[in-house]
């Protein structure tokens, strides 16, 4: 479980990465939310002025963390993308029209 969540923290700091606000633009949070549903799990969404939004819910089932969400984000050349994925004891599973089969 340790190394699911290890490469789930990993693989979202990455796509935060590269949805990051390019240039000198201001970006204003538009809307945000979070649900601690104790030891159940979790839920939080939010969106930002610049296109760019993620949400993303937590449980835990039989003692290993399942977790699946969306981050959708507009590049520098005005594409708009979208990552869905899914993590859990079977690893990690993006899915976007992007990204290769």
């Amino acid at each position: 479980m340790k190394l699911i969540l290890a490469f789930v923290i990993m693989s979202m700091v990455l796509v935060s990465t590269w949805a990051a606000p390019q240039g000198n633009k201001d970006v204003e949070v538009l809307d945000q939310s979070y649900v601690n549903t104790g030891t159940d799990g979790y839920k939080f969404s939010y969106s930002l002025s610049d296109g760019t939004s993620r949400t993303e819910e937590g449980t835990l089932n039989n003692e290993s963390l399942s977790v699946k969400g969306s981050i959708t984000w507009v590049a520098p050349d005005g594409q708009k993308y979208t990552v869905n994925f899914v993590a859990d004891e079977e690893g990690f599973k993006p899915e976007g029209t992007h990204l290769p089969k």
